[in-house]
């Protein structure tokens, strides 16, 4: 009898830990509650209990990051809700004006970003464009120098056949121009707090919760306020608490909302028991973190151009050994470029304060076109300048939303290496793309979920094409050039059934990632098929040529074989020895 009450206990004891198991996480009595901090907090300054003691400030909409994909955001949602109250917070100080010549004149100080379709379409859904095209510069095509090549070997490619004019312009510029859009049309409706740090307290994960963020100012070590400097700390001691209806995190490369999804998600799935887990795997927000085994680092060079150059091409060098190459783009219309020295990062002219001296011998060997162009107080000055970092491939997914209020977008879920324009265009269509499934759900949590599986997979598709286009060696040449030749051999022997290489399908209007890279993987298998039976169909007729021969001849098909195709490399060797050589 005492055996089979603990069997019953036991059983009983079984089901309810399974029931438990199949029971959503809040009715789970023992579930875990935490507080996530950012890593510039501290639990005594940020906590989730000391939050409601602090003056709280109330937004319908907060957006974090005053990018170029952040004020976008703020613009978007200033014109469709424009009773409501927003607010951006970005770490840095606010931009310069556009239109200040003594700022923009320093052009080794900005990186340059090309608007291609998806961004000019962004912006001028936004009634934006007209501002960003006044003060870009536009780009009909590229120059480039092989390895070795002479000043006057260089190639000329022009995009006749392109859709949209690249225009290109800094970054900075960019958020200047978004700035004082929203400063002259809805100064009384988006709130711009530049020189902010904002830190998550609550997602507010159900539909009846506000997200909660504790914000506080920026400043250096001498009180003064937020500039650009690393050394600019945050007073987490002094904050505010904000609350809003809508958080959009556009806070780029930083990733300080995405980090906190992440670990709030990590921690979610160790509190909950193995069942449970592994069903919650499948929409577990995770950002996916690539190793970068092609790096490299720039500096970035003035030139300014002769006049008898075109003023208006993407110009471009690479040395001997694949050591460096050199990119050009022009700051304006008047022959100012900004050179992007890509250099491996173990390279010695990577380091500060490197040898001017080498530096111009180098540029002598590897790149006479452009040295001769570059006095040798601007070498020196790149010479004992540290290099800047690129960012890495990452993207986030499957997931790229938190509870019914927060949605990300931009460099927070996809980050790719700028060096084919994709990073800041894409940033820019996420934003109309969010505001497409606000215009279309019935309510933000269905806004949120539907701009959430439509954005994660394309976040995923271009950071995994961008990286393929960047590997090193045998992998690039496989993952990159291969293909590249076999898209132009293919798309020009039959365009209706093979699609074009990727540079062009970046071309297309109304392409997605997603798209190109199935098309991408179907045409692959078609052209491997093709190839593969015409190297087949090839061998098995020489093996019936030779079996023929050997049968007439009464020989050993194998020698026959064997003196086939030793007399072929013989008269190939022969045909080329005649050649005439050059002088």
């Amino acid at each position: 009898m005492r055996c089979i009450l603990i069997g019953v206990l036991g059983v009983a004891a079984c089901a309810l830990r399974i029931a438990g198991a199949f029971l959503p996480p809040s009715s789970v009595a023992a579930r875990k509650t935490t507080t996530y901090l950012a890593s510039t907090t501290t639990a005594e300054s940020l906590s989730g209990t000391a939050a409601p003691d602090k003056a709280s400030q109330s937004y319908n909409s907060v957006v974090v990051g005053g990018g170029p994909a952040g004020l976008l955001s703020a613009i978007a949602l200033a014109r469709k809700y424009p009773d409501r109250k927003i607010a951006v917070f970005d770490r840095l100080p606010a931009p310069p004006s556009p239109t200040d010549v003594a700022v923009w004149n320093q052009t080794d100080r900005f990186y340059l970003i090309g608007l291609g379709h998806r961004g000019q379409k962004a912006l001028g859904r936004f009634d934006v464009w007209d501002d960003v095209e006044a003060v870009c510069s536009p780009v009909f095509g590229r120059k480039d120098w092989a390895p070795g090549a002479s000043v006057d070997e260089g190639v000329e490619r022009l995009a006749t056949d392109k859709p949209t004019t690249t225009q290109v312009l800094p970054r900075d510029k960019l958020v200047g121009v978004l700035y004082k859009h929203i400063m002259e049309n809805f100064p009384d409706q988006v709130e711009l707090n530049y020189g902010y740090e904002a830190d998550i307290f609550d997602f507010g994960d159900s539909s009846e919760q506000s997200v909660k963020l504790g914000v506080s100012k920026c400043v250096v070590a001498d009180g003064s306020e937020m500039t650009p400097e690393p050394e600019a700390e945050c007073e987490v001691d002094n904050y505010r608490v904000v609350n809003t209806d809508f958080l959009i995190g556009a806070d780029g490369a930083a990733r300080g909302l995405a980090n906190e999804m992440e670990s709030k998600d990590a921690e979610r799935l160790a509190a909950i028991n193995p069942a449970q887990r592994l069903f919650a795997k499948k929409t577990q927000f995770k950002v996916k973190r690539f190793v970068d085994d092609n790096q490299r680092v720039y500096k970035s060079i003035p030139v300014k151009v002769p006049s008898n150059w075109r003023f208006d091409l993407n110009y471009s060098a690479r040395s001997r050994g694949n050591r460096m190459a050199f990119e050009l783009l022009p700051a304006d219309d008047q022959g100012t470029y900004c050179g992007i020295l890509l250099i491996k990062p173990d390279d010695e002219l990577a380091a500060p304060n490197s040898d001017p001296a080498k530096l111009r011998k180098f540029f002598d060997d590897e790149f006479p076109q452009f040295s001769s162009l570059i006095d040798d107080n601007t070498l020196s000055l790149a010479a004992e300048k540290s290099s800047s970092n690129l960012p890495g491939f990452r993207y986030a997914g499957p997931r790229i939303h938190q509870g019914d209020r927060t949605v990300l977008l931009g460099d927070a879920i996809h980050t790719v290496k700028p060096y084919y324009g994709l990073g800041a265009n894409t940033a820019l269509e996420d934003v109309s793309e969010l505001c497409d499934c606000l215009d279309s759900a019935a309510d933000l949590k269905s806004a949120v979920e539907m701009f959430s599986e439509k954005r994660a997979v394309e976040a995923n598709a271009l950071v995994t094409i961008s990286r393929n286009m960047d590997r090193p060696g045998k992998l690039g040449l496989a993952a990159f050039l291969v293909p590249l030749i076999l898209d132009g051999i293919f798309y020009r022997l039959a365009p209706r059934l093979f699609a074009p290489g990727m540079f062009s399908l970046f071309q297309k209007d109304g392409v997605t990632f997603k798209w190109m890279q199935r098309r991408k993987r179907i045409d692959r298998a078609v052209q491997l098929t093709i190839i593969g039976s015409t190297f087949y169909g090839m061998f098995q007729g020489f093996k019936a040529s030779v079996s023929l021969v050997a049968r007439r001849l009464g020989m050993d098909g194998r020698v026959v074989g064997a003196v086939t195709i030793a007399a072929s490399v013989l008269l190939r060797s022969v045909k080329n020895s005649l050649k005439p050589k050059e002088a």
